[in-house]
């Protein structure tokens, strides 16, 4: 074996170890905030309907689990909105699962719309259902339909709503098209749309790998959308204005990155 090879090797199985040791310790956070979000359930879910207070407490989970992985940098930039108990839409580009953990770092809530199959683990599933977010079955019609009534649900309750609607990650640096599922349900609602523009996940966990890579990632917040005199049939036009300030929005972030691939 070259010099070289044995460096990649090396070098490889390093981070094989200590994703090993992350997911170990994220392991324990979790087992930690599952007893330390019950407590928050049991005393705020009667004045709190919307588990405002409870979601809080559950992404900060996420924001620990970063702030233990020497292999992240996470930031967020942009827009601050001024009043987080105003429901937004909220859309952003997904790149990996590591999307989640630098969204939750927003100093606001948002209730995400999650795979079933997540929401079902032990542990996390708990966390996850404490927390009011929402369960979907994205190939069962009845499924997709009772998840566009969750997030009416919340979004009644002053709780923004996070959509990714790529449907899922995108094996390859490009976007993926857009559905309309979050646009039609902000118009028809009257709320306003608040574009994510998220970049440096995608090298900070690959789709189809749980192991950690070095990255710098960044979640930037545009300017909200106002859909207050939107009808349906400006759906299509709004889903692809979101998507092309998305789009321009994470080029540039990639650009201020140095993100090549």
């Amino acid at each position: 074996m070259a010099a070289n090879e044995t460096v990649v090797d090396n070098r490889s199985w390093t981070r094989g170890v200590l994703s090993a040791l992350l997911w170990a310790a994220i392991f324990v956070i979790v087992v930690v905030w599952v007893v330390l979000l019950a407590v928050i359930f049991v005393f705020t879910v009667p004045f709190d309907p919307g588990r405002y207070t409870v979601g809080r407490w559950f992404r900060r989970a996420a924001v620990t689990c970063v702030a233990i992985n020497p292999l992240w940098r996470f930031r967020t930039s942009g827009v601050m909105i001024r009043d987080p108990r105003r429901p937004y839409v909220v859309v952003a580009n997904h790149e990996s699962y590591a999307d989640i953990f630098l969204i939750s770092h927003l100093p606001w809530e948002m209730k995400w719309l999650s795979k079933v199959e997540v929401m079902r683990l032990p542990l996390m599933g708990w966390l996850m259902r404490m927390a009011g977010d929402i369960p979907v079955h994205r190939g069962d019609k009845r499924s997709r339909a009772e998840a566009m009534n969750g997030i009416r649900d919340r979004l009644s309750k002053n709780v923004s709503v996070i959509v990714m609607p790529e449907g899922t990650r995108s094996p390859t640096a490009d976007m993926l098209p857009f559905r309309d599922g979050a646009f039609r349900i902000a118009v028809e609602l009257g709320l306003p749309v608040l574009p994510i523009a998220v970049a440096g996940t995608r090298n900070a966990m690959a789709k189809g790998s749980f192991r950690f890579n070095r990255a710098t990632a960044e979640a930037r917040v545009l300017e909200p959308v106002e859909t207050a005199n939107l009808t349906k049939a400006d759906v299509p036009r709004l889903r692809e204005e979101i998507r092309d300030r998305i789009q321009a929005a994470r080029d540039q972030l990639r650009a201020e990155l140095g993100i090549l691939s």
